[in-house]
């Protein structure tokens, strides 16, 4: 369990940045804007909004973003470079991530650099970007598969620049919660700067990261709405900051019931729809169809239910299919204005189950007044 008392989990989304990062995703300039306002209104602390180097379109969408007046405050990305950081300057936010190598793999194979020269300029850019305003947060990448001492190295130098976070960026999702856990506590050993975990989901454990890095010690934690992002994409805001809400009692300051709204959102943007079995916000999270799992929700919700749906602005769904009992089938012909007697009931769910079968989803209101009729 989170120790509560010992600091507030701040999220910082990057749906914006990371998110439209995704093979093939570009969200224009409106959409940007309904995605930054859903964002804020739902109460996400901050947002990481964009990278100003790709150009004048871009950063006009930082600028627009950032004239919104949001209450959230905003993070722009850049490289290790100094035009980067530069390009950053006046367009609005508050907060720069500065990204580095932080494995040797990519300080050698990337920049063909030393780290001897990697420490020197991570102390000069830092520099540089307080000098023009900005609170500085370092980003670790590939920090997953660096050495512990170099990432000890790399936050001892920012913070000795005045940098006020580190980023533990898990760059291609290798990560299982027991190491991040362990990294994350020696990271958290090193050093007194903020800490903040990045996860991808390559392994499918960007969210469980998330949390064991929460657990370790990390104040920050990147999520995107819908688990948008890069490859297999990162930590999913909705799951994130539920299973916090629901496995640790943490309260984020994040209106829960907005969360349905702002997937549609994003998916419509991104043009990736969400998959049926998405938890908490796809269409068949709450959806049930096995007898005895209708049986018991019926009888009490609790059963049946990890936690209320209404926590996320959903409820449950009853629908029929192969493994439907009759009682589902009274209870959902009941909905449609039939009440069925318990013979009639079955004969239903025979056709039922040959219409699944047959079509390979559950039948449609329509469909099952269809099927009704065609009762004796």
């Amino acid at each position: 369990m989170l120790d509560k008392q010992r600091t507030r989990i701040v999220i910082n989304d990057t749906t914006l940045r990371d998110g439209e990062q995704s093979a093939g995703v570009a969200f224009c300039l409106d959409e940007k804007l309904a995605i930054a306002r859903r964002l804020d209104a739902l109460g996400v602390p901050e947002l990481e909004i964009g990278i100003p180097a790709m150009g004048e379109t871009e950063c006009e969408g930082i600028r627009a973003v950032a004239a919104l007046g949001l209450n959230a405050r905003l993070m722009v990305w850049s490289r290790l470079n100094r035009d980067d950081i530069l390009q950053a300057d006046g367009l609005g936010a508050q907060l720069i991530d500065i990204s580095v190598p932080a494995s040797d793999q990519h300080l050698r194979s990337k920049l063909r650099k030393d780290r001897q020269w990697l420490l020197a300029a991570i102390g000069d850019h830092v520099r540089f970007a307080r000098d023009l305003g900005f609170d500085v947060g370092v980003g670790a990448e590939d920090a997953s598969r660096g050495a512990p001492d170099l990432l000890a190295a790399i936050a001892e130098a920012a913070q000795d620049a005045g940098a006020r976070r580190i980023r533990f960026a898990d760059t291609l999702g290798i990560l299982d919660p027991f190491s991040t856990y362990e990294r994350i506590v020696s990271l958290r050993s090193s050093c007194d700067l903020e800490i903040e975990m990045h996860a991808h989901d390559d392994l499918g454990m960007a969210t469980a990261n998330t949390l064991a890095a929460a657990r370790a010690g990390a104040t920050h934690l990147n999520t995107t709405v819908n688990g948008l992002g890069e490859r297999s994409g990162n930590a999913p805001l909705e799951e994130v900051v539920l299973a916090l809400h629901v496995c640790h009692g943490v309260d984020t300051g994040i209106d829960l019931k907005g969360f349905p709204a702002l997937s549609q959102c994003v998916a419509l943007a991104s043009g990736r729809p969400l998959p049926w079995q998405k938890s908490i916000v796809g269409e068949g999270a709450f959806t049930h169809e096995a007898g005895i799992h209708v049986d018991g929700l019926l009888k009490d919700p609790a059963n049946y239910q990890a936690f209320d749906p209404g926590l996320v602005g959903r409820g449950h769904r009853v629908v029929l299919g192969k493994h439907s009992g009759a009682r589902a089938v009274q209870r959902v012909m009941a909905e449609l204005g039939h009440f069925l007697s318990e013979p009639a009931a079955h004969e239903l769910l025979r056709r039922v189950r040959a219409f699944v079968t047959a079509a390979k989803h559950s039948p449609t209101d329509a469909d099952l007044l269809a099927l009704f009729g065609a009762c004796p």
